[in-house]
């Protein structure tokens, strides 16, 4: 089973310094037919204004991916860590029993343009975490590459959740092909470009929802960046 959602049928919030699409329900956003994907609960395409950002905050029990794609978005949270995140990093948050953070754009003069990601874990109330990573541009390119699983293989970071997160840069005649376990779910998010993913053309912003499939088969890439979601019911 295929099921191809379009960029525009995203629901969507201007708030002036933060304009987001949101792949799934979320705050003020809300279609019971797209509550979430398996575990996976949030896909926000953010673009933070130059000097604004996200004040602190709080998270319980949820797994948190940043994805940046442009600018430089900085966090601070209450285990300690003040990091910068710029585009080719990968930041995993687990927030367990209990954290708050916050996210700003220090920049004067340039929009942070990134993704925030929440799966949902297979623990609760563990020791909230911090990781972070860079994953190399040439390791993304003309493939899928593992950077969030459940041991931490490959480089990746690690989650405390039943899924694996791939990422890829494809172009041209660049192709690429894996299995999958029909007994589970998956979701493919293009970020910009447009891809041939099964057979279903792609473009920036659009998503695929898998089911019930044995293999994912990824082609005809012009630009495109692509996020891969192996997921659990």
């Amino acid at each position: 089973m295929l099921q191809l959602r379009k960029s525009q049928d995203r629901g969507y919030a201007d708030h002036g310094w933060l304009k987001s699409f949101h792949s799934f329900s979320f705050a003020g956003y809300h279609d019971p037919q797209f509550m979430g994907w398996g575990n996976l609960r949030v896909i926000n395409e953010d673009r933070v204004a130059a000097g604004m950002g996200f004040g602190k905050h709080g998270h319980r029990n949820m797994e948190i991916i940043s994805y940046v794609l442009s600018g430089e978005l900085a966090h601070q949270d209450s285990m300690g860590n003040i990091e910068s995140i710029p585009p080719g990093d990968v930041q995993r948050m687990s927030a367990g029993s209990g954290v708050t953070h916050s996210e700003f754009n220090h920049a004067k003069d340039q929009t942070t343009h990134f993704l925030q990601i929440w799966i949902e874990p297979n623990v609760l109330e563990i020791a909230p975490s911090y990781e972070q990573k860079t994953i190399p541009l040439v390791d993304k390119q003309g493939k899928l590459r593992l950077i969030a699983s459940p041991d931490g293989k490959d480089g990746s970071v690690k989650i405390f959740a039943d899924a694996s997160v791939y990422a890829g840069l494809f172009d041209g005649s660049q192709s690429s092909e894996l299995p999958l376990d029909p007994s589970r779910k998956a979701y493919v998010h293009l970020i910009k470009g447009s891809l041939l993913v099964n057979g279903q053309k792609l473009a920036s912003g659009d998503a695929l929802l898998i089911e019930n499939e044995s293999s994912l088969q990824i082609s005809n890439g012009n630009d495109a960046e692509v996020l891969f979601f192996d997921l659990s019911h």
